[in-house]
């Protein structure tokens, strides 16, 4: 990753972006749990606390290539099996990613069933967008959370929650700033859909013929009768 993108993302306006994305995305890593989880970042640092989840896997992306505690090209598949994660997390990756689809698919390839997968970025309806043209960053990608769920919806997740959080122009301060409905960032919160379960197939049982009243059981009834 170029260093002006490093600088980006460690600038005071950024920081203060991602302690109120942090701050909104608690509450949902609360209620997760599992063995693993994986978080996909633009930038590498700390691990969100999640005291219901054993191990996080960190890939932070690096131009073509994601490094951390795996390296791999971006042009190949995600090197985990389908179905490993209970929970991933894209931090402003879909902003850096050569191809922002693509990560998305393969994120949701390696969620298991009824996992979360959280999003957070950049909204390019907000003062966000301006702000990166004048650092000259206008080639960052910055999907809406409208397409990014009917990207979801295609790859077999439900999208439960979007939530709009930051101020909704860059501050110079760098504090955490709750948002509202024209907050700069975004986090989105999608599940995969379930797998059916399998029908299970009964076997018939043969039934018994009732007795007939008054006899025992095997027992025939008397031709003379």
């Amino acid at each position: 990753m170029a260093q002006r993108d490093l600088d980006l993302y460690d600038s005071k306006p950024m920081r203060g972006l991602l302690a109120a994305e942090a701050q909104a995305l608690a509450p949902e890593l609360q209620r997760c749990a599992g063995t693993y989880a994986l978080q996909v970042s633009a930038i590498a640092r700390d691990l969100p606390a999640s005291p219901m989840l054993d191990r996080w896997v960190h890939l932070h992306l690096d131009g073509s290539h994601c490094r951390g505690d795996l390296h791999t090209r971006l042009d190949e598949p995600l090197p985990f099996l389908d179905d490993a994660f209970g929970l991933v997390l894209l931090s402003h990756a879909l902003e850096v990613a050569p191809d922002a689809q693509s990560l998305l698919c393969e994120a949701a390839r390696v969620l298991a069933p009824g996992g979360m997968l959280a999003l957070t970025g950049m909204h390019p309806a907000s003062g966000w967008l301006p702000w990166l043209l004048w650092r000259g960053q206008g080639g960052m990608n910055l999907e809406s959370p409208l397409r990014i769920g009917r990207w979801l919806r295609g790859a077999e997740l439900n999208v439960e929650r979007v939530q709009r959080v930051g101020p909704m122009w860059p501050s110079s301060a760098g504090v955490p700033h709750h948002g509202g409905p024209l907050g700069g960032g975004y986090l989105l919160i999608a599940r995969k859909r379930r797998q059916a379960a399998a029908p299970i197939r009964l076997r018939p049982r043969a039934i018994a013929a009732a007795p007939v009243a008054g006899l025992a059981p095997g027992a025939r009834r008397s031709a003379a009768a």
